[in-house]
């Protein structure tokens, strides 16, 4: 199929409509067989349940063109099995596993001329999620729901792509304690909007949350994980109840173990040894590894061994590895590449 004319190396993070997406309605207790649709508009009452309580919940992921031309997502699998802990949370009714990845198929099957030729850096993200639509006064979970995915080509998460980023400790607590933290829910980045926001103002790329009991250990940034590497090149992910648990993450953990030989530690990191790693960085869907050169606490520099220039060695390694097996370019562990075309 002819692919869109659009430049694909200058692509943002941003949306842009694309041809087709999917929908299915949940109505007296079931889903219904769902379909394709071209219009980009949703319809609902002023009371709708997302509207009124923001009950909705989404996932993120991405297809590619691999070398060998193939159209393909990664670990998808994952995707639909954290939108079911996200339901659950929420008490949305579950979409079944089977039918989140038929979906995935249908939806980037139809979109085929906006996935991003190999080698642009460009890819098609997909955002599928479920909302609450019909109306609901009192506080209690909607009776009608509706699944939809969409896609859209993007290009970097960060405008500098995998340059290294300068981020800050926030004032402000990312989750509470056995909140909702550890779901992928539509409320959860809301609350985070005015600390990046204030965060751009000053100069920064992103936030570093810390827990909200203490206040002393990292957890994450307001959309990845964090991962850290020491000067004897171990990798450490911060472990926390209160935080997403990133697919991305858990595969360069895999990465890192398996394909690189390294010692991995995931464990409590407390802000105090922050100083001490050579290198960092944010881990997540959108931008697979953002390498952090600087860390801002209140006017106190950290600056990371690794620079402002480039990526550390062991993250790019881990970044080169991971990227290498989405695309193609090495050799994938069994199920984590799901084949659409």
């Amino acid at each position: 199929m002819e692919k869109k004319n659009i430049d694909w190396s200058s692509l943002g993070f941003g949306y842009v409509q694309t041809d087709a997406r999917y929908v299915s309605y949940y109505k007296n207790g079931a889903w219904d067989e769902g379909a394709i649709t071209s219009d980009a508009n949703i319809v609902l009452n002023e009371c709708a349940g997302v509207l009124q309580y923001a009950q909705t919940v989404f996932e993120g992921l991405k297809a590619y063109t691999t070398e060998d031309g193939h159209i393909v997502t990664f670990r998808p699998d994952l995707n639909a099995e954290r939108l079911e802990q996200s339901a659950k949370r929420l008490e949305i009714p579950v979409f079944p596993k089977d039918r989140f990845i038929d979906a995935v198929n249908k939806v980037v099957s139809a979109n085929e001329a906006w996935v991003p030729p190999y080698g642009s850096g460009a890819t098609l993200y997909i955002r599928p999620y479920i909302f609450g639509s019909n109306p609901v006064i009192g506080v209690k979970p909607a009776e009608e729901y509706q699944f939809r995915i969409l896609c859209t080509p993007v290009g970097p998460y960060f405008k500098g792509g995998a340059k290294p980023i300068t981020i800050k400790v926030s004032d402000f607590d990312r989750a509470a304690p056995r909140g909702t933290g550890n779901i992928k829910a539509g409320l959860n980045y809301a609350m985070s909007l005015h600390a990046i926001v204030t965060a751009h103002k000053e100069g920064f790329d992103e936030n570093m949350y810390l827990d909200p009991a203490t206040r002393s250990k990292v957890e994450e940034t307001g959309g990845a994980n964090f991962l850290f590497v020491t000067k004897d090149n171990k990798v450490v992910t911060p472990k926390s109840d209160s935080i997403l648990p990133s697919i991305t993450r858990r595969s360069l953990v895999y990465v890192a173990k398996e394909y690189l030989g390294l010692e991995v530690e995931e464990r409590e990191v407390y802000f105090d040894e922050v100083k001490d790693f050579a290198e960092a960085g944010l881990c997540g869907t959108a931008a697979v590894i953002s390498p952090v050169g600087k860390i801002v606490d209140h006017g106190k520099e950290i600056c990371l061994p690794s620079g402002m220039s480039e990526m550390g060695p062991v993250t790019k390694k881990l970044y080169e590895t991971l990227t290498g097996i989405q695309m193609g370019r090495i050799e994938a562990p069994e199920g984590w590449i799901h084949t659409i075309k």
